[in-house]
């Protein structure tokens, strides 16, 4: 039968079902489902539409909300899509509309909606009340799927039954299991379940994993959670924490690069091996990020890269820490109970990788950065989302003791957990600790996120973990606390400047950072110092001015990046901004970049004059356009050393229309007297070139600076902001406006002349 023919019959057999449960359930009068209040007093981020509870048909759906002194607005729907949404604003004041048009086919049931966004202030986020609603689309309805035997933590042997239930809104068409990963094998229906004969005779002494998935009769695909069991004499494996001294993050930018382009751990080695450039130590740890990127779920879809990777790691004298979140976008969602399971997930496919993975294959750890405290929830509804986290880790470490495999659980925590309000008093299991305390009593080891850029003072680093390290050697946790520092560049969040090493530069952060080790290598609980992260420490110079070096890939490298393996595609946002999306190129170091050439004529030659910026992902937000302006775009692959590898072919969009007129920043210039920088410039309207009074600019010093300022203009469009103290001696500064705002326009930030300044000295 064709699959045409065969899908048709199925949704025969599916209405007539439904038809069924309708003539059941006439006589029935539900409850209404009651909206719950939206008021927002206090917020200035709503949610007007969809209405809380609200019970809508599949298809196209438009959200839409108001805003008042809120930029960047998202929305994350049921906490695993973060949807950049469009805002309106018709006066070009700080206050407007939102809205987004989503596509709730894919759904069946309870979905969430929370718009966030960041207040033009404070620069820390605005978020909205979940909104709750219900998509009645059984087209979309994911099978339920159950292992009922063998159970956890059961001992098997021989041939083993692998009984599988299955149930959903549609005829199941085919039910899979397989084992240790390997491939996916059918089991047969037998009576109200299924079955799938496992033959685990000679399985030897090990924990197996146990998956299931079953395909309905339209394609969907549901997924029963991993059940681990034991064959042979297994005995359950003991937890080892070694001494990490010194791990650093890799994120999924910098990680997918090193699974998918092995060129890449060129530059990864030397970095990690480099201790003359900086007079800095080796490192050893890499906690490297796993989640799925870009389309790509690594550790489903194609492992064996990953396995490649471990080992040359491992060959090298590196171990590797899996890093994983709650399995939502964004990460800390995974805190909340409703979406526990995805975290849980996650966790599970690090355990099964490494079951299903050689010895010198698997991970040597997992490291878990969730970051409940981003929720303002935390703050609003204590204790409620401080238990939730603990739950979800005790809940991860579970499956983890159920496998009982050597697989170190250490979660990353900030370093106030054990001295905030937020974080005191938490009663979870009868015990009352801080919130630090809870978490170093489950895990194997923490990372703290000690983000601070001197080691010394009341505030500095050593003084800032003293209660960690105290409590782990009460509890005798010995290697269990790693210190995080911070080398990434956040001066545009609300967080102060002091909390990374990025102004100061990587020769003072090592200076820094030997105190902390003078001051801890004989703390038992001591387990190393790890960087955040890799994207930032390799380019992060000695200090920043001309008498500054960075460190550089060795063997140097003169091969261009390959081709993009997908031509770019452009779509219109709105007015202002388009966005691209391409594929992946490679090279035989690793790719830094990608170069994004823009012009207003067909068939342009690319060259550095129309360049109109770069990306580390393989998609681009091109803004501050024209409006009603066609845009061609081409990319190319920048590697590390720098080298340009071939131009993509051409593709192009066309902005819409807008009642705004542009405005832009020109006669932008800085200015170095000694001990601070000054920065000036004018806002002036693009078309007629008259400076805007009273318009909001709102940006920040770079480099050695990070100072962020809010400024008006004056009559003919001018202001001037300082920065904080610099470096006398030597150094570097520049400025780069973040937002501009004035009523009756809209920032065309593509076209200011300039649109940053910098100055370095002597």
């Amino acid at each position: 039968m064709s699959a045409h023919h065969s899908k048709a019959k199925c949704r025969v057999v599916v209405l007539l079902s439904r038809w069924l449960v309708a003539l059941l359930l006439v006589s029935l009068s539900p409850l209404p489902i009651l909206p719950m209040s939206t008021a927002l007093a206090a917020s200035t981020l709503t949610i007007d539409s969809p209405a809380n509870g609200d019970q809508l048909s599949p298809g196209l759906l438009q959200v839409t909300g108001q805003y008042t002194d809120t930029y960047d607005v998202k929305l994350i729907v049921d906490g695993i899509n973060q949807i950049p949404v469009q805002m309106d604003n018709p006066s070009g004041a700080g206050t407007g509309t939102w809205s987004v048009e989503i596509d709730t086919s894919i759904y069946d049931g309870a979905i969430t909606l929370v718009a966030k966004g960041t207040h033009v202030v404070t620069r820390y986020g605005v978020t909205t009340p979940t909104n709750s609603v219900t998509i009645d689309n059984a087209d979309a309805n994911l099978p339920v799927v159950q292992i009922i035997s063998p159970t956890d933590d059961a001992v098997v042997h021989g041939k083993v039954p692998v009984k599988v239930k299955a149930t959903g809104k549609n005829p199941i068409k085919s039910l899979e299991v397989r084992i240790n990963g390997g491939p996916w094998e059918e089991a047969k229906r037998t009576g109200n379940h299924y079955q799938y004969k496992w033959n685990a005779k000679h399985e030897g002494d090990r924990t197996s994993s146990i998956e299931a998935r079953a395909t309905d009769c339209l394609g969907n695909v549901g997924r029963s959670t991993t059940v681990y069991v034991h064959t042979g004499n297994w005995t359950q494996e003991n937890i080892t924490v070694e001494r990490q001294d010194r791990a650093m993050w890799i994120w999924e930018k910098a990680a997918y690069n090193l699974f998918l382009n092995p060129g890449s751990r060129t530059a990864l080695k030397t970095l990690a091996d480099d201790t003359d450039t900086f007079g800095s130590d080796p490192i050893t740890t890499f906690y490297i990020g796993v989640f799925p990127y870009e389309g790509v779920d690594i550790l489903e879809d194609q492992p064996e890269l990953v396995r490649d990777f471990v080992a040359w790691a491992h060959e090298n004298g590196y171990k590797v820490h899996a890093c994983i979140a709650g399995g939502t976008v964004p990460p800390y969602y995974g805190a909340l109970e409703p979406y526990h399971k995805y975290a849980i997930r996650e966790m599970e496919k690090v355990i099964n990788y490494n079951l299903s993975s050689a010895s010198n294959e698997q991970f040597d750890g997992v490291n878990v950065d969730i970051e409940p405290y981003i929720l303002p929830e935390f703050a609003s509804e204590k204790p409620n989302v401080q238990i939730q986290y603990l739950d979800v880790l005790e809940k991860m470490i579970q499956r983890r003791d159920v496998a009982g495999i050597n697989l170190p659980f250490g979660p990353a925590i900030p370093r106030w957990l054990d001295t905030s309000t937020n974080a005191s008093d938490i009663t979870w299991h009868g015990q009352t600790k801080w919130l630090s305390e809870h978490v170093q009593d489950i895990s194997d080891y923490i990372s703290i996120m000690d983000y601070r850029d001197t080691a010394d003072g009341s505030a500095g680093i050593i003084a800032q973990v003293l209660g960690e390290m105290a409590y782990a050697n009460t509890i005798g946790k010995p290697n269990s606390v790693v210190l995080g520092v911070e080398t990434l560049d956040i001066a545009n969040s609300g967080d102060p400047e002091t909390i990374t090493f990025r102004e100061e530069g990587r020769t003072y952060m090592e200076a820094e950072l030997d105190k902390v080790y003078t001051a801890f290598n004989d703390d038992p609980a001591f387990g190393g110092i790890a960087m955040h992260h890799y994207d930032s420490i390799r380019w992060l110079p000695s200090a920043w001015g001309p008498n500054g070096y960075k460190w550089t890939v060795s063997p140097p490298d003169f091969s261009p990046p390959s081709y993009l393996s997908e031509d770019p595609e452009a779509s219109a946002v709105d007015y202002s901004t388009i966005q691209l999306s391409y594929g992946r190129a490679t090279d035989d170091s690793d790719i830094e970049e990608y170069i994004i050439y823009r012009s207003t004529e067909e068939d342009f030659i690319p060259d550095e004059s129309n360049i109109g910026g770069s990306s580390r992902n393989l998609s681009y937000r091109d803004v501050g356009l024209l409006p009603d302006t066609t845009y061609y775009y081409r990319v190319a692959a920048v590697d590390i050393s720098g080298n340009i590898g071939p131009v993509s072919e051409e593709t192009s969009a066309t902005t819409t229309s807008t009642t705004l007129t542009p405005m832009i920043i020109g006669n932008m210039s800085i200015t170095f007297n000694g001990t601070r920088a000054t920065v000036t410039m004018q806002v002036y309207d693009l078309n007629t070139g008259q400076g805007i009074p009273a318009a909001e600019v709102h940006g920040r010093f770079t480099f050695n600076g990070g100072r962020y300022v809010d400024l008006i203009t004056n009559n003919v469009g001018k202001s001037s902001a300082q920065s904080e103290a610099l470096p006398a001696a030597s150094g570097l500064v520049g400025f780069w406006p973040q937002r501009i705002a004035a009523p009756g326009y809209y920032w065309a930030s593509a076209y200011d002349q300039p649109h940053t300044v910098t100055i370095s000295w002597p």
